[in-house]
């Protein structure tokens, strides 16, 4: 069966189709919903769209937590999702207090903003954990970031978040369009790699997503905006045909970030997980993915791979859609 769907997972990247048809969430896991909830929505201009308690055998199969129960909301910026999950039971480790963002277990999402000034100012009022000490506006000399102005801060558990602007003639041209929005959605999620080129082994070649720019970023600015010394990165921008980008953050210097550690589950609070559709989770998940049958409700998917990247970053394959 196994060497079946590996010809199957073939023969459709041979006639042109991509393993995965779009992201279709961010997934982090927080220690309180309801409070959670009202950060991302009351602060950040989330929309809450659904609300659910999940449980049961399969879920515990696919997330390897035992015994499961857990309270999920799925939260909409424009066109992007972002899920919400608190596991009651059992509950999980706290992110680190020492988390920087060169260690590898680092993930974000990049909230885009359409006046930096406006939105820094509401965060600075509400007295949010800054990592960044103000907006930072990256340099001309740099032609694939230059003006770009950014902003990372903390949500209440601790996952670093990212504020960005572009400037005209970068990013999507939807964050361009008029409109009295402060917060417009989510660009891409960022995770923090080892090696590029590995990191491309799994999200180009075996995903099949495409590379949508390549660049270094270094100087004060950068920095600043990482809040670590020296920081030299290479950042390559992902894309699948829908949804946010995935954007691997490699840092040439320093080499003091922390590798995830091994032990990370679900239910601790440092684990992400990237939501895509595919075709066949089975056929494009690696051979030692955890998989499993779901309830289509509240999920909104039948079947579901959860996988994870060389540095450990998960990856939840879905055959269905949250939306």
């Amino acid at each position: 069966m196994r060497l079946l769907l590996a010809v199957l997972f073939l023969a459709g990247r041979a006639a042109g189709a991509p393993a995965v048809r779009a992201v279709d969430a961010v997934g982090v896991t927080v220690g309180d919903l309801g409070r959670s909830v009202d950060f991302y929505t009351t602060l950040l201009g989330f929309e809450q769209v659904s609300q659910a308690d999940v449980g049961g055998d399969a879920l515990e199969q696919l997330r390897g937590v035992f015994p499961l129960h857990a309270h999920v909301a799925t939260l909409r910026l424009g066109d992007e999702r972002l899920q919400l999950t608190e596991y009651v039971a059992p509950r999980g480790r706290p992110v680190p207090a020492d988390s920087r963002s060169n260690d590898r277990w680092f993930q974000h999402v990049a909230i885009v903003v359409s006046d930096m000034d406006r939105a820094y100012q509401r965060l600075h009022d509400a007295h949010i954990a800054q990592i960044s000490p103000g907006p930072q506006r990256l340099p001309d000399w740099n032609p694939n970031a230059g003006g770009i102005r950014a902003f990372y801060f903390r949500d209440p558990d601790g996952h670093p978040l990212e504020l960005i602007w572009f400037p005209p003639g970068k990013g999507d041209r939807r964050w361009q369009q008029p409109g009295d929005r402060l917060f417009l959605g989510i660009d891409h999620t960022a995770i923090g790699v080892a090696d590029t080129t590995a990191s491309l082994r799994f999200y180009r070649d075996r995903l099949g997503f495409r590379v949508a720019g390549t660049g270094e970023n270094w100087g004060p600015e950068q920095a600043r905006l990482n809040a670590v010394a020296g920081a030299h990165l290479r950042i390559t921008g992902l894309r699948a045909a829908a949804g946010p980008g995935v954007e691997l953050l490699e840092y040439l210097a320093p080499h003091d970030g922390r590798r995830r550690p091994a032990d990370v589950r679900p239910n601790d609070l440092v684990h992400w997980q990237i939501e895509m559709t595919t075709g066949n989770p089975s056929a494009v998940a690696p051979p030692r993915a955890a998989c499993a049958d779901t309830p289509e409700r509240p999920l909104g998917f039948t079947r579901a791979c959860l996988t994870a990247d060389p540095d450990g970053h998960a990856v939840e394959l879905v055959d269905g859609s949250i939306r």
